[in-house]
């Protein structure tokens, strides 16, 4: 699966079937890809990916305003201020 085009810039997906979710922030079972998105609204941001499925991954936010979360396959990513 594809995001985004030439224009805007791609972020590609492939199935991984022996695929071991990571475990934040345990480096046995490290990250294979970290994303920083971007918000201009933490909570709003916040309320709209764990209602697609996300977990919060720290209820700490980090001075720098990133917030941690992790896909519904165990990815870890942040969502940060613009």
């Amino acid at each position: 699966m594809t995001l985004g085009d030439a224009t805007t810039g791609r972020v590609c997906f492939q199935r991984a079937p022996d695929h071991v979710p990571p475990r934040w922030p345990d480096s046995a079972h490290p990250q294979q890809l970290h994303l920083d998105i971007q918000v201009e609204d933490l909570d709003e941001g916040q309320r709209q990916v764990l209602a697609l499925g996300a977990t919060l991954l720290s209820d700490t936010e980090d001075p720098d305003g990133f917030r941690v979360f992790a896909d519904p396959a165990g990815h870890p990513f942040c969502l940060v201020v613009e």
